[in-house]
């Protein structure tokens, strides 16, 4: 999978690629996960375990912005049901689209494989992804309390019926 996307924030370099990623994606993946998300931060080898089920569970995007990963976003689809197991951006990136891009190709695949909803869990704390779901169509529908470890920070539960359109 490769489709271009450009950003709608205030940089005019918001262009790249997004595709499918790879384990050679591990590297850069892993520094930005673990700048944003510290010890809550997905290890290689979980990062791994995801790739190796793609794509028949699992589909895995990078956003390159000419060889340098701004992004990455991951999906598991089971049955008509889909989760957004991550989403991120490097922060110095932010309000450039990235995100944006991401979650619409995330939301096309799931269509594509003929999900009816999407589902996902995103901390209680980061209003700023809280509203990037709700401006698609996301609501929450519960919280999970400690559900991020070993920070124990809590999760928002939201949810998009993909009937009603991308």
């Amino acid at each position: 999978m490769k489709e271009e996307w450009t950003g709608t924030g205030r940089s005019a370099e918001g262009r790249g690629t997004l595709r499918t990623m790879t384990a050679a994606d591990l590297g850069a993946v892993l520094l930005l996960e673990h700048d944003l998300f510290g010890e809550d931060a997905w290890s290689r080898r979980m990062l791994e375990g995801e790739l190796a089920e793609q794509p028949r569970s699992r589909y895995y995007l990078v956003a390159d912005d000419g060889g340098v990963i701004s992004g990455y976003a991951g999906l598991l689809v089971a049955a008509a049901q889909a989760d957004v197991l991550t989403l991120a951006v490097a922060a110095d990136r932010w309000g450039q689209g990235i995100g944006s891009a991401l979650l619409e190709a995330l939301l096309t695949e799931a269509a594509r494989r003929d999900c009816t909803e999407v589902f996902l869990e995103v901390r209680t704390d980061n209003t700023r992804a809280q509203r990037l779901y709700r401006r698609y169509g996301f609501s929450q529908i519960g919280i999970r309390k400690g559900y991020y470890q070993p920070s124990g920070a809590d999760a928002l539960v939201m949810r998009r019926d993909l009937k009603v359109g991308i």
